[in-house]
């Protein structure tokens, strides 16, 4: 799963929570039906957007959802899920842009595509999605051409920039390409009033989504002598945050101008989750969810230990739980083959996420599940509407955030 916005459960409230996956589960399953099962891997969380979209300015129709099987990823339950041209066109259009993604991936050489068998390999996939995409689109009406044209320009634009080249025309064709995607949510809706509205939202998202990847990847990049938009361009962080609040401000009017019959889930995924986004690329906020290595020393067995620290008698290195310590035992590791398989139950049931407490598959020790944490994050009315501006908390926050 790839994507740069990934709200936390416990903000969007359980009937947001319900449709978001609606979304989420309909984009898997609208790659399936269409374009085969292995299309399912390019699923992304920036991709049902469009779908939450179309859904968001639609009346209410039936059809629109229909339940879903139970599947491995949520925990073998059943779904209602979206589908119809919302579903439809996000799959489209998931799958020219990861098309692009891996082509760009080949010509970089990264990792194990710089081996040629593979390389060969993976630009065969990505033709195939290149064509599955265009098919999809045709499907819906819309035309990925300008999706296909905006990966081509990107390569030469990317290929001349070097310092004093201002980072928005590194962004430009990525803006172009969400602008027309978005707008499009708008005539599969029946409301063509929304198109420039949305195109502006999608252009501004394009931007954001470009951005913080070249945040994210800057370091890494530099590492291993990869083209980064800011290092090619001499741009400095601080100006690629004013930029990236820039465009934040710029959805949230753009948002305003458009109209919606169920706007809720819109609202809060593109004016609160997607800031919440900048500021983690950036490093200014934190979540009970986060990774321990981003937001601050670890906790529990595998924190520093030194003179103050609590006793633990399940600690490894602390009475109990050492071998020589007196207490209980810890439990015998499993070897690597049987950890791979109880890695993958865990997966595939959810628990890694879901589960107050689950077994290490290797090391079979307790961990808390990711977001255990929920209660840690302070997602009071007040601090979730703080990005809107005039806007009462009745009207903003109705969205249970």
């Amino acid at each position: 799963m790839f994507g740069i916005v990934r709200p936390c459960r416990h903000r969007l409230g359980e009937g947001l929570t319900t449709q978001w996956m609606a979304h989420l589960c309909g984009l898997c399953l609208a790659l399936r039906r269409d374009h085969g099962q292995f299309a399912r891997v390019v699923t992304n969380y920036d991709g049902l957007l469009i779908s939450v979209l179309t859904e968001a300015q639609a009346e209410p129709a039936p059809g629109a959802r229909r339940t879903a099987g139970p599947c491995p990823l949520r925990g073998m339950r059943t779904q209602s899920v979206a589908q119809g041209g919302g579903a439809r066109l996000a799959a489209a259009v998931s799958l020219v842009l990861a098309s692009a993604k891996v082509r760009d991936h080949v010509a970089d050489g990264d990792g194990l595509l710089a081996r040629r068998p593979v390389a060969l390999a993976a630009r065969r996939v990505a033709a195939g999605w290149g064509r599955a995409g265009e098919r999809g689109g045709s499907a819906v009406g819309f035309d990925t051409a300008v999706l296909v044209d905006a990966v081509d320009r990107q390569v030469g634009i990317e290929a001349l920039a070097g310092p004093g080249t201002p980072l928005l025309t590194v962004t430009e064709p990525t803006e172009t390409a969400t602008a027309a995607a978005f707008a499009h949510t708008a005539v599969l809706a029946g409301r063509p009033g929304n198109a420039v509205p949305l195109a502006e939202v999608g252009r501004l998202f394009g931007r954001l989504a470009h951005l913080l990847d070249a945040v994210e990847d800057q370091p890494a990049d530099a590492a291993a002598g990869a083209w980064n938009p800011l290092t090619a361009t001499g741009t400095s962080r601080a100006e690629a945050r004013r930029l990236a609040d820039d465009a934040l401000r710029g959805i949230r009017l753009a948002l305003r101008d458009a109209e919606f019959t169920d706007g809720r889930l819109a609202h809060l995924l593109l004016a609160h989750e997607l800031r919440r986004s900048v500021d983690r690329a950036f490093g200014t906020t934190s979540c009970g969810h986060a990774p321990e290595a981003a937001f601050g020393p670890p906790q529990g067995p595998y924190a520093p230990q030194g003179p103050g620290t609590p006793y633990d008698p399940h600690h490894p290195y602390q009475g109990g739980g050492h071998p020589f310590g007196g207490g209980p035992q810890p439990p015998a590791k499993r070897g690597f083959w049987a950890g791979c398989a109880a890695a993958i139950g865990l997966c595939c049931t959810c628990r890694l996420c879901c589960a107050d407490e689950f077994e290490g598959p290797w090391s079979r020790r307790k961990r808390e599940g990711w977001c255990s944490g929920c209660g840690d994050c302070d997602c009071s009315c007040c601090e979730a509407c703080s990005c809107c501006e005039a806007c009462s908390c009745c009207e903003c926050c109705a969205c249970d955030c």
